[in-house]
């Protein structure tokens, strides 16, 4: 018998990571009688995601804080996500900072006190400059890339799925802006997407996270079906339009050479753009970011403006899904808003789901967190706002499970 023991020893270790994965997902944090295919990818077809040939219609939170958080604070997160019945959470990969010597200054108050959720990250960072070297380094340590390992297999054990984006725009933790500031520039909206050394910067940071391996499951990132999608960059705000998308169809193209198993979007919020990144065909889905308030809407507006979305889906032909979107608590009217768009999304055929800004939960100082500013803030409170949430996701797993019925 002719035995070709290299692909065979392949094989049977391949079968043993999967065989992890499975054990690990097995938990009783979660009802696996509702994720019957944890273990499979979410794909595409037409408007809608699928998992095993079935609609996977986007019930989710977003969360800003995961990666640099305690492990408390990130398993109160995802149990609080369960209990909503929530079966995404969004996060982005963060902090970045200037050099550990301080030579190259960090751009953000890195070393601020406070809980988590105030952006104090009690020394945890990802990519920083190495002046010795004289570029960009990552950090794999406790205080690194082993939190997001952490966030992973702690989604995967309670059978969410993440939408993981690689990058912030935004200077709150560093992003995009501390990376074009370890070259001096002053500009905000052009050099990251312009300067080859960024690019560079960019394309070793994906080639990094996408091929590393959790010690936690076992699992390469981009062999892990825990993980929905990758997002270029959280609202990667480039001008002009055309650096933008021309950024956008090249970065996406280089995330699919590396993984071929996850879906790509670019994260960008999208509402004066109208989706017009949607035409690059190596993005599986679009996106868009909601917030009435910002973009003068009404309520009635914003319900229109989500019909006006889930159409341009089904002219592209693609899923598009509302991944950020926020009503301050202090509206009188904010359930009945959420409510009101949220049956809007459910009933729409070429809707393919929801993601609200965001998911917050208890910080280890023994409070929620302190939203004064845009109190866009959702809790685990039993108050009316997560009760609208709740009952939103209770009616979209009952469609599932109807589907999963079905013929």
């Amino acid at each position: 018998m002719n035995v070709d023991w290299k692909r065979a020893g392949n094989r049977l270790r391949e079968s043993v990571r999967m065989l992890v994965f499975a054990l690990l997902c097995a938990s009783p944090t979660a009802n696996a009688a509702d994720n019957p295919s944890a273990t499979s990818f979410v794909r595409i077809s037409g408007t809608n995601f699928t998992v095993d040939d079935r609609q996977f219609f986007v019930v989710g939170v977003n969360n800003h804080y995961l990666t640099y958080s305690s492990r408390n604070e990130v398993t109160r997160v995802l149990d609080d996500a369960v209990t909503m019945g929530a079966n995404v959470v969004r996060i982005f990969l963060q902090p970045v900072i200037g050099s550990l010597d301080g030579s190259t200054a960090t751009v953000w108050n890195w070393k601020s006190g406070g809980d988590a959720s105030d952006l104090a990250v009690k020394g945890s960072y990802l990519l920083y400059w190495d002046p010795r070297a004289g570029g960009m380094a990552i950090n794999d340590g406790p205080n690194g890339m082993q939190k997001v390992d952490f966030v992973i297999a702690e989604a995967g054990r309670r059978h969410l799925r993440l939408v993981i984006g690689f990058l912030d725009f935004w200077s709150y933790t560093g992003g995009a802006q501390q990376m074009r500031a370890w070259y001096g520039s002053q500009d905000k909206s052009g050099f990251f997407f312009r300067d080859p050394r960024t690019k560079r910067d960019y394309r070793s940071w994906v080639s990094h996270v996408v091929q590393r391996v959790n010690p936690l499951t076992g699992l390469a990132y981009r062999d892990d079906p825990t993980i929905m999608a990758w997002e270029l960059m959280n609202e990667g705000n480039a001008e002009p339009e055309a650096l933008r998308l021309a950024w956008t169809a090249e970065m996406s193209a280089y995330v699919k050479s590396l993984d071929p198993n996850h879906l790509v979007s670019s994260g960008h919020a999208n509402v004066e753009a109208k989706l017009s990144d949607l035409t690059i065909p190596t993005l599986d889905f679009g996106t868009w970011h909601g917030y009435p308030l910002f973009y003068k809407l009404t309520v009635s507006q914003f319900n229109d403006k989500i019909t006006e979305f889930c159409q341009l889906a089904a002219r592209a032909s693609k899923p598009v899904l509302l991944e950020e979107f926020g009503y301050a608590r202090s509206n009188p009217d904010s359930a009945q808003a959420y409510a009101m768009w949220l049956d809007t999304l459910a009933r729409d055929s070429n809707c393919a789901g929801w993601m609200v800004w965001r998911l917050v939960s208890r910080q280890d100082s023994g409070r929620y967190p302190i939203d004064e500013y845009d109190q866009f803030d959702v809790r685990n409170d039993g108050g009316a706002i997560w009760n609208v949430f709740k009952a939103a996701a209770s009616r979209a797993a009952q469609v599932r499970k109807t589907a999963a019925r079905t013929p």
